[in-house]
């Protein structure tokens, strides 16, 4: 009875590790998305989010892990035109991966070798906050969805990927 108790309870933890999500994608972070409307963000974090500037995010924990969060109103639709959503979400956390495995802690190669063959990608120096002056230890590798109007970006310093961030691409 015991062998039975401790299989059944091995079961449910294992399948409760798989049951989290921790993926990331050119639209996601976990189980925030881009273009989510507040409400369901709110039902998923527990918390009430605010609207946001662009500097200051909201910040949730799902699962214990950190996801900032950028809401601002969106057109939706007609019946929708002005409803407050995500247009972006960036994590430091080393649980989230994208399918191909690549996460905080990967390489700028590690990067190159996954995406080599995505039909948009960039690499590109950072700048310090003035804009003034290229940061010579510190850069972007951006994947763009344009199926979606999406971009997911992965921030390497000394070549190791220390941030990802998921955003809509506005086109600038």
């Amino acid at each position: 009875m015991k062998k039975i108790i401790s299989l059944f309870v091995l079961i449910l933890t294992f399948g409760g590790i798989n049951a989290q999500d921790f993926e990331v994608s050119t639209l996601r972070i976990g189980p925030y998305k881009v273009f989510m409307e507040k409400t369901e963000a709110e039902k998923i974090s527990g918390t009430k989010l605010k609207m946001t500037d662009g500097v200051i995010k909201n910040s949730v924990k799902y699962n214990g892990e950190q996801i900032q969060i950028d809401l601002f109103e969106t057109y939706i639709s007609e019946a929708k035109p002005n409803v407050p959503s995500i247009m972006g979400l960036t994590t430091t956390s080393k649980k989230f991966k994208t399918k191909s495995g690549i996460g905080i802690g990967n390489t700028k190669d590690d990067l190159i070798n996954a995406y080599r063959n995505h039909p948009s990608f960039t690499v590109h120096p950072a700048w310090d906050d003035k804009g003034e002056k290229r940061l010579k230890d510190t850069g972007y590798f951006t994947l763009e969805d344009l199926d979606a109007g999406t971009q997911l970006s992965f921030k390497f310093v000394n070549n190791i990927i220390t941030e990802i961030s998921v955003y809509l691409n506005e086109g600038c």
